[in-house]
């Protein structure tokens, strides 16, 4: 790979147009030559019309989904994948070898972190044994004996992007959703100020840099409106889990509130870019840039960056793309 130049792959896609913009704008803005290749199911997929190439792949849960994969990596001469929901964090985890065969490298976390952010059970279990704070989730045995308190929250254990997560009221509620929601985890139920917060690591584990934000309003489990905040004691409380995961690297997404008595209680482990990031880095968190610098080799070793700037909110809203045909081939 020349000095001045990287090629990335977004994997999975879809509608994340802002981020694959942000990293237009970071090319542009330093001069860095290469190339952003998008791949999705469909070639409907609007960061299609955003990407310099956009390539089809079948479904990551086909057989041939790796295959396809890899063969894009040495067609559009990758340097780094990043991959961008969760389904495919395991199976790529997984198969890393394949890419270090080739030279390429996944901007990607442990096995060990993405089989235990995919599973909720798992996730509690974590907290809860390096002394994290998060909410209780309730066994069968003490369901069984009512040893809880209404409200609760309801979830599938493996789910995403809010899909399936309930308040529950009472125990007609309990009795309804623990049945029609599959793989269900029964949770104590916590309010306060809610923030997902983004952090930045290499792949020595140097944190470069944590940014939390407020979330105002959501829309199908993703932020639609949002503010940052240097809230100094939700920065130390991610900082600590970050620490105390098994091999983070690149774009940590952490899921926390705060409570009204000042606790800070974590919920969820996203190891990937977020829905939302594109407001940090708006804020002034480079996040393009330092994946970039990931994908040619460097690490975070010269310290922390806090420079972005505080309270900056995002209100979303829908944008479409206007195309004649649909050229892509698979």
């Amino acid at each position: 790979m020349k000095a001045d130049e990287i090629n990335i792959l977004f994997t999975s896609s879809g509608r994340r147009v802002s981020l694959v913009k942000k990293f237009k704008e970071a090319y542009a803005l330093h001069g860095i030559k290469g190339k952003i290749v998008t791949a999705d199911l469909k070639p409907t997929a609007p960061t299609a019309f955003m990407s310099d190439r956009h390539v089809l792949v079948p479904r990551v849960t086909e057989p041939d989904y790796l295959e396809r994969l890899l063969a894009i990596c040495r067609e559009e001469r990758i340097h780094l994948v990043v991959p961008l929901i969760d389904t495919e964090l395991v199976l790529l985890a997984d198969h890393k070898p394949l890419f270090d065969e080739i030279n390429v490298k996944l901007l990607l976390s442990s096995k060990e972190l993405n089989e235990m952010a995919n599973d909720k059970q798992k996730t509690y279990e974590y907290f809860s044994a390096n002394g994290i704070a998060t909410p209780k989730v309730y066994g069968e045995d003490e369901l069984e004996k009512g040893r809880y308190q209404f409200p609760l929250m309801i979830k599938p254990r493996n789910g995403s992007s809010s899909q399936g997560v309930t308040k529950i009221l009472n125990e007609r509620e309990l009795r309804f959703f623990k049945d029609y929601i599959p793989g269900a985890i029964v949770q104590q139920f916590v309010t306060g100020d809610e923030y997902t917060v983004d952090v930045m690591v290499d792949f020595g584990g140097n944190i470069k840099t944590i940014v939390p934000r407020l979330r105002i309003e959501t829309r199908a489990g993703e932020v639609s409106k949002g503010i940052t905040r240097k809230n100094e004691a939700v920065i130390a409380a991610a900082e600590k889990v970050v620490r105390a995961l098994p091999g983070p690297v690149g774009c940590v997404t952490l899921q926390c509130f705060e409570q009204q008595g000042g606790e800070i209680t974590f919920i969820e482990i996203n190891p990937r870019f977020g829905g939302g990031i594109p407001l940090a880095i708006e804020a002034g968190a480079d996040f393009p840039l330092w994946t970039i610098r990931l994908g040619r080799g460097e690490s975070f070793a010269e310290g922390q960056d806090y420079g972005w700037c505080d309270r900056l909110t995002m209100l979303r809203y829908d944008d479409a793309v206007f195309t004649k045909e649909i050229a892509y081939g698979y």
